[in-house]
């Protein structure tokens, strides 16, 4: 089964119910799907008017790229789903539900909400059929995977859960993943109390807390092995050893939900993000997960907590189908609505006034998208916009470097209201304090599906270097690095590629300090070094 999560509905006109089957003469048959990859199927039943209610649904205008998973996923807040065949090149599908009260109730929900996925309809009604019959074809096998792995009868309720907190680990971090965006992925299966997120072992991790075990089961059954994005970013999830979490804080590493009052603590980074303030409205502690963060992550289903669960605790439909998504070029993902298209603009605060330049916030904010202007305020320098080339890359910039300790005071960056920054006028000089760099040979992000794209990390205090000429050796950069007066912990090259090696400095600060001052520095030999935050360490 395909672990990443498809979010798109191809939108057509209406067609007549179970039109596919208009062909077929009433009385047991076997309809042949082979063409569109998925195998023979049985059906036996009378054919009747969509009206009549029937265990049996018929989905259409479905995507193309659909899985069996998000199908499911329409019918698991109703009930049991006990079958299931696809016709990819229809786009449409057929569920069968465990009994036609659950399908009446599906139906009869999904003609006054219509599910919306990434804006547009999918179609849901009663099939002419009374029950969908399976063979045992290897497609068919794959459709009866996803039912095991995804119906309720497989939560075995009288069993309890270990625990009902999570260990969740982040495998393939390709994007970054906030606190925020896991309390909106698994506040689906019930109100999570607490969260911690931490690195370990060079790994994204979190610990989740739920207030039963049955919603923490829930949630591994249907989040694990899931892809937050479309091929990376995977959930492993496990049951924690502990019965409880112990949270101190409320900031983007830790939160209770249940104790709003909690500090932020003391030089942790403050909650800027506008996405943290909602976390604390009236309505986060209630049936309705985020219910009081509405307008912050708008779900990709329009569908409001009213829908009886199997699950308790759940009072949206369960699984990663239903999920919100987010545009970043070229990946699909469960989660988190973030920063509206068309603001790339950032407010970065808490600047140190003496030592920061537009150039510098050009080469840090560099790492994390195309910057295409820098201002920094005339009357108050320690404020400064980052234009960024999308709002995708203005997220990516936001997450990372927000609170990092950039000349011995750590970054405020919040969303500006401004949706560019303005060039002073002809004639008036503003000091050099405003820079475009639309067109410098800098950026890392050009080129269509750069690598670069894959090797976005959080800043550490490993660099990576790259664009190493064949006559600089290990001694040269040692020198290089702690010529600022930076510790230079650790150097390694790679074995099979002498052009790149990892540095390791004394701290996060100071190699945060030493990309901006070294990314760019002439080598000599027509070799300009690259720099960039690593993922490994010495």
């Amino acid at each position: 089964m395909d672990g990443s999560v498809h979010h798109d509905i191809t939108v057509g006109t209406k067609r007549g119910s179970d039109q596919l089957f208009s062909s077929v003469s009433n009385g047991p048959y076997i309809m042949s799907t082979t063409a569109n990859g998925n195998d023979s199927k049985k059906f036996k039943g009378d054919i009747r008017g969509p009206s009549v209610p029937s265990r049996v649904i018929h989905i259409r205008k479905l995507p193309n790229d659909i899985t069996e998973t998000e199908v499911i996923s329409l019918g698991l807040p109703f009930g049991d789903v006990t079958n299931l065949l696809m016709l990819k090149a229809k786009n449409q599908a057929f569920l069968e539900m465990n009994s036609e009260e659950a399908a009446q109730s599906m139906v009869s929900y999904y003609s006054t909400v219509m599910p919306i996925i990434r804006h547009h309809p999918v179609y849901v009604q009663f099939s002419n059929h009374k029950e969908l019959k399976t063979d045992n074809s290897p497609n068919q096998e794959r459709a009866q995977a996803a039912l095991r792995a995804l119906s309720t009868s497989h939560v075995d309720t009288t069993v309890p859960a270990p625990s009902t907190v999570l260990r969740v680990v982040v495998e393939n971090l390709v994007y970054p993943v906030t606190l925020d965006a896991l309390c909106q992925i698994f506040s689906k299966f019930g109100t999570v109390l607490r969260i911690i997120v931490f690195t370990k072992n060079s790994q994204f991790q979190a610990l989740l807390q739920y207030p039963d075990g049955a919603s923490a089961q829930a949630a591994k059954l249907s989040l694990d092995g899931q892809n937050i994005y479309n091929g990376c970013c995977t959930l492993r999830i496990s049951f924690s050893k502990l019965t409880s979490l112990n949270v101190k804080y409320n900031n983007e590493k830790s939160r209770d939900f249940t104790r709003p009052d909690l500090p932020t603590g003391d030089n942790q980074p403050a909650m800027e993000h506008p996405a943290m303030a909602t976390a604390f409205t009236p309505g986060i502690i209630s049936a309705a997960p985020y219910a009081g963060a509405a307008h912050a992550f708008p779900p990709a289903f329009t569908i409001q907590p009213t829908v009886s669960s199997p699950y308790p605790g759940l009072t949206v439909p369960a699984l990663p189908g239903t999920l919100a998504s987010l545009s970043l070029p070229g990946a699909t993902r469960l989660g988190f609505a973030p920063i509206p298209a068309g603001h790339c603009v950032l407010l970065v605060s808490n600047l140190n006034p003496e030592r920061v330049a537009p150039h510098c916030l050009f080469i840090l904010f560099g790492v994390y998208g195309d910057v295409m202007r820098v201002k920094i305020l005339f009357n108050k320098k320690e404020n400064a916009l980052v234009q960024m080339s999308d709002s995708t890359q203005a997220q990516l910039a936001m997450s990372h470097l927000n609170g990092q300790r950039l000349h011995g005071k750590p970054l405020r960056i919040t969303l500006s209201k401004h949706t560019s920054v303005q060039l002073p006028r002809e004639g008036h000089e503003d000091q050099g304090l405003t820079k475009d760099y639309s067109n410098s040979p800098l950026h890392r992000f050009k080129k269509p599906g750069s690598k670069n794209y894959s090797n976005i990390f959080p800043p550490s205090a490993t660099l990576h270097l790259s664009n190493i000429p064949p006559s600089v050796v290990e001694d040269d950069l040692k020198m290089l690095f702690s010529s600022s007066g930076a510790i230079v912990k650790a150097f390694k090259f790679f074995q099979k590629d002498h052009k790149m090696a990892l540095i390791q400095m004394g701290s996060v600060e100071e190699a945060i300090e030493s990309l901006i001052e070294f990314h760019n520095h002439d080598l000599g030999e027509n070799h300009h070094l690259r720099v960039s935050f690593s993922k490994s360490s010495i």
